[in-house]
């Protein structure tokens, strides 16, 4: 006889077997005992949930000869015909390749046909968000009024494509994630019945590996089984065979990065690629590990949501307290940023050397994040000697230069334009009203308009776009003040900032500033 996956032998054929939705197989059996079944459902949620397993428990149920407490008995003809895949009153439909308006109107033209055997028809449509728009329209009045003997339950991983009016006809009940313990224990449930030795640290993983989904941990499980076959199935044989990495190798790499080791950190995690390690799975791995410190520092209350052992708690807690929980965040961005990026990267092992420089050296963050982190490096270097302040007698003390005088003519329609300066501001683009806002106005020589930066990506921007940004800019002054007003852009290269070295006609001006409202 072939062999059978584990997912698909120890699929759940009663209510009671179906694990971490109970708030969905109490609400259908209640159902099923105060005979009020609904005519169309609709199963939501994740993969490996339980939608297809549970849709299948109940069509046995509502066409069950000997029902017990709302399931199904599990004995009679209809139940094992339905198990066996052979009963015609339940017909089961892949809408991916099934989507189109015709595959629809044939279930209409069978929907007229009373069931051969038992009480109701029931049609499962999964993944039915892939029906086209016409095979939705064709399916609306036929779901809203079916024959009192058919029955509709829709399964789908994503809801939010399926259109509003076949949602309002349908009972909708969303399938939660299942939880590490729940998965783990079921994992050492059917372990036992397969007479399989496992450590329980390794069924741990494996459930967490498993990202809430049953089928998913199942078919991981399988995976290692068949890799060790015959041998106990230890913690380490999981992490080789899926290619991930123990937590201690995350310590040392965690501190390697603290300490700015970019050489040590680096060659610590090419030395897992090189064992095999899988480059996505290690990324992933490592921004939990982080994820786990920065809630140990967020709190004294974790113990249980973490869901670890007492020794890697102590160990969490102890680098917990070597890092900040800025840098912490930072790390955290970095490393998210990467997973999304390495899914579909062709060079993943250059990505991730590239992200753990990128965390060992925070001036190449330029955000404030990595600003903070930079200042709390220099103060510990000048803490500890390693940068050296000249004594306050010994510092020399800069007078500042005087700003030049704004003549005392300044032409009346440079006046009108300041008057309603953030209004003409706001009339531009995003990256050029952007840049507009960074210049300091004065008044040139000639008594032009002079837009003054300290901001070099400003001015590079506005020089080089003038015909796309300053010609338009200029066409909203000549309109505001009725007359030609000529600007001229320069950057700042005083050695203090623009307000500083030149008189903003904004301040210096004596009359208020008039805002438009917007």
């Amino acid at each position: 006889m072939s062999y059978t996956a584990l997912y698909r032998k120890f699929r759940p054929q009663q209510f009671e077997d179906v694990k971490g939705q109970e708030h969905i197989v109490t609400t259908l059996q209640n159902q099923m005992k105060a005979d009020r079944i609904g005519h169309a459902y609709l199963f939501c949620g994740t993969r490996g949930t339980g939608k297809t397993s549970v849709a299948k428990i109940f069509a046995k149920a509502v066409n069950c000869e000997h029902p017990v407490n709302g399931s199904p008995c599990g004995t009679c003809p209809v139940c094992q015909g339905i198990s066996a895949g052979t009963s015609m009153n339940v017909i089961e439909i892949d809408a991916a390749s099934n989507n189109g308006v015709d595959n629809i109107r044939q279930i209409r033209e069978e929907v007229a046909y009373r069931p051969t055997e038992g009480r109701y028809k029931v049609y499962i449509i999964d993944e039915v968000h892939m029906l086209s728009t016409g095979a939705f329209n064709a399916l609306l009045k036929t779901l809203e009024e079916p024959p009192a003997y058919v029955i509709f339950i829709l399964a789908t991983t994503e809801a939010h494509k399926i259109p509003i009016t076949i949602l309002s006809r349908c009972q909708r009940y969303d399938f939660h994630r299942i939880s590490i313990d729940t998965i783990a224990e079921r994992l050492g449930e059917l372990m036992k019945e397969e007479q399989v030795e496992v450590e329980e640290r390794a069924l741990r993983y494996v459930a967490k590996a498993g990202d809430g989904s049953m089928r998913d941990a199942l078919s991981l499980l399988d995976q290692c089984i068949a890799f060790h076959l015959g041998e106990t199935l230890t913690y380490e044989n999981v992490l080789e065979v899926l290619g991930a990495v123990d937590t201690e190798v995350f310590s040392a790499l965690l501190r390697q990065v603290i300490g700015r080791d970019i050489t040590g950190a680096v060659r610590t995690v090419n030395e897992l690629i090189d064992e095999g390690r899988e480059i996505g799975q290690m990324v992933t791995d490592f921004t939990w590990y982080m994820r786990n410190l920065l809630l140990i520092q967020s709190s004294d209350d974790m113990e249980e949501v973490l869901d670890i052992s007492a020794d890697n708690l102590a160990s969490l807690k102890e680098e917990a307290e070597m890092v900040n929980p800025e840098t912490l965040v930072r790390y955290i961005h970095v490393f998210s940023e990467l997973a999304n990026q390495i899914k579909f990267a062709a060079q993943k092992r250059i990505l991730l050397e590239i992200a753990i420089v990128r965390l060992c050296k925070p001036q190449m963050q330029q955000d404030y994040s990595g600003l903070l982190e930079r200042i709390d490096e220099l103060e510990y270097k000048i803490e500890h000697g390693a940068v050296s302040v000249a004594p306050a007698a010994v510092q020399k003390t800069e007078v500042p230069a005087e700003k030049p005088q704004l003549p005392k003519a300044v032409p009346d329609d440079i006046k009108q334009i300041i008057r309603q300066w953030k209004a003409i501001i706001s009339e531009n683009g995003g990256i050029t009203r952007q840049y507009l806002n960074k210049a300091v106005p004065t008044l040139g020589n000639a008594g032009e308009l002079v837009l003054v930066f300290d901001d070099s990506n400003a001015y590079s921007y506005l020089n080089d776009n003038k015909a796309d940004c300053m010609d338009a800019f200029k066409n909203r002054l000549c309109e505001r003040s009725g007359s030609e007003i000529e600007v001229t852009l320069r950057m700042n290269e005083s050695g203090r900032s623009a307000a500083a070295a030149v008189p903003d006609l904004r301040e210096l001006i004596n009359f208020d500033i008039e805002e438009e409202n917007f």
